[in-house]
């Protein structure tokens, strides 16, 4: 699969475009979301997160056809189906909001530094 291929891909999954940024696929103006980029950097092709204007490499390929096929999956991924709330985690989502974002703000810097350790341990083994 090259970029063309994936963004057509991306496309009939319904993934809207400013979930990403590929290079000679996305139309119209710049997202202003946070969105995952594919680009080519000195012969490897690199898959990250544009967040708040930087750029973070999550990982990194030798060759394009992997880095597509690994992005297609990111973006097109369903996720585990949603549990129902128990009446406990009822109570907690009506009396406890702050609580509970500050857990889930904890919880996203724990995804977002295993995310960055993975990236590192990629850049020190060859694809």
């Amino acid at each position: 699969m090259d970029r063309f291929q994936l963004c057509q891909a991306l496309r009939a999954a319904g993934v809207p475009e400013a979930y990403y940024e590929i290079p000679g696929c996305t139309h119209g103006r710049r997202p202003v979301t946070d969105r995952y980029f594919l680009e080519e950097r000195g012969g490897q092709w690199l898959v990250g997160i544009h967040e708040r204007g930087t750029r973070e490499v999550l990982e990194r390929f030798s060759a394009e056809d992997r880095a597509c096929r690994w992005l297609h999956e990111r973006l097109t991924a369903e996720g585990p189906p949603p549990v129902p709330a128990t009446p406990e985690e009822t109570d907690a989502l009506l009396y406890d909001s702050d609580g509970i974002q500050r857990r889930a703000r904890e919880e996203f810097e724990r995804a977002l530094a295993e995310a960055r350790g993975r990236a590192v341990r990629a850049q020190r083994r060859p694809d």
